[in-house]
């Protein structure tokens, strides 16, 4: 029998509450504030718990985010009143799992229990299907590549979400990897026959998201239900309109239990939300486990082992891809390079090269000349400020200490490095 915590610093609230839970097959416990409910859920197991908002001297919030931190995986549903609906939407943002506004019909509060405690239970088992933890991190190293600070400490980020059925939202700039990441989480989960819905809200038209994501009665379109067991991804989430947005979040709600969400998006879903380009509720809805994608130029120290994975994968008619290198100032070029189009555009050119060499040895001048033409990159001047200055420090790395060599990959006087 799932149990449930409830906890409300009103008696008749109990009472009320115990009267209609029990009866649908349910065990309830109480607690009349957070700490007694904190007490409580370390001491004994519970699937769900169903908080006030408005208690004292803890609120819902708090106690949310503190049984958050003593177990992440918590399913907590906050009942608010509805002159206090903007503040249940803010719990969402600290992982609320959903929120019940006062007076709720029971059969809404029944059927919000039953998806949490679904919820719940999909998590336990997503986790145990899941490969060991070896097997999953041995899929995060072979497709995210490099040994940087920056890539390692993402990819350990992204270690943490394998396990969870809980909506990700991957956030950075365009060609970063989120796509890789998306498909990461969606290999972990142990049920490979499921389906992975891929839908770019920028390409797709307003008629055609309005179908596929919403469908009638907030049951989801034929996307959501293509989804079912297995995982959505939606990119440039931004790209939705509006109206989408909203009713998105009802079939959020009746669906949660049913897929894993994946968003991604290279914009500031908060800034959109304050100038009234995105629905707020959906935000916090997605993101309570937000993840950045670093770009390529804070990772230069990644970019060899870029290079030699890509050109491993590349299909060449005359020479074996495996066994094409790069010289040192070829890839002093490209480590300087700036890379607006990221991992993606380093590994096009990395490929188109590698496809057509005749020689197994690629050096700097079989580069394309955006590549090679000093004033598209930085100035010495602005490598010079702030992190920068890694930038220099990255290719006299890449010339093995050579000023001279490279003063010429950066454009300047040898004199002018120091």
């Amino acid at each position: 029998m799932p149990a449930v915590l409830i906890v409300d610093d009103l008696i008749s609230i109990h009472e009320m509450l115990e009267a209609v839970i029990q009866p649908t097959g349910f065990a309830t416990s109480f607690a009349t504030d957070g700490e007694k409910a904190l007490a409580l859920y370390k001491a004994e197991k519970f699937e769900i718990v169903l908080a006030d908002i408005d208690m004292k001297p803890m609120d819902g919030i708090t106690l949310l985010k503190r049984l958050k931190l003593y177990d992440p995986g918590v399913v907590v549903v906050i009942m608010t009143a509805y002159a206090s609906t903007e503040s249940a939407v803010q719990a969402l943002k600290f992982g609320a799992f959903d929120y019940l506004q006062k007076p709720f019909r029971v059969d809404e509060l029944i059927a919000t229990l039953r998806r949490g405690i679904e919820f719940r239970a999909l998590q336990a088992e997503r986790a145990s299907q899941a490969g060991a933890p070896a097997q999953r991190g041995a899929d995060v190293e072979s497709r995210l590549i490099g040994g940087g600070e920056k890539i390692t400490r993402f990819k350990a980020q992204v270690r943490k979400l394998v396990a969870t059925r809980t909506p990700v939202l991957l956030l950075g700039e365009n060609g970063t990897g989120k796509s890789t990441v998306a498909e990461i989480l969606h290999a972990a989960s142990g049920a490979p026959e499921s389906a992975f819905v891929r839908i770019d809200c920028a390409l797709a038209s307003a008629e055609k998201l309005r179908d596929g994501l919403l469908g009638t009665g907030g049951s989801g379109g034929s996307w959501v239900q293509q989804a079912k067991g297995g995982t959505l991804f939606l990119q440039h989430l931004p790209c939705l309109p509006l109206d989408v947005q909203e009713q998105l979040v009802s079939v959020l709600r009746n669906n949660s239990s049913s897929f894993r969400l994946v968003c991604s998006s290279g914009e500031d879903l908060e800034r959109l939300v304050e100038e009234g380009r995105f629905h707020e509720e959906l935000l916090y809805r997605i993101a309570s486990l937000p993840l950045t994608a670093p770009p390529l130029r804070e990772r230069i120290e990644d970019i060899p082992a870029l290079v030699r994975h890509c050109a491993s994968l590349s299909v060449n008619p005359h020479l074996d891809p495996k066994l094409i290198e790069f010289t040192e100032d070829a890839l002093a070029v490209m480590t300087a390079y700036h890379w607006p189009g990221n991992v993606t555009e380093l590994f096009q050119v990395v490929s188109r090269i590698a496809a057509a060499t005749a020689t197994r040895v690629v050096a700097s001048h079989q580069l394309p000349l955006r590549l090679r033409e000093v004033k598209s990159w930085p100035s010495l001047d602005e490598y010079l400020r702030g992190q920068e200055r890694h930038y220099t420090d990255q290719v006299l790395q890449a010339c093995r200490g050579d000023k001279t060599a490279a003063a010429k990959v950066l454009g300047v006087a040898p004199e002018r490095l120091g």
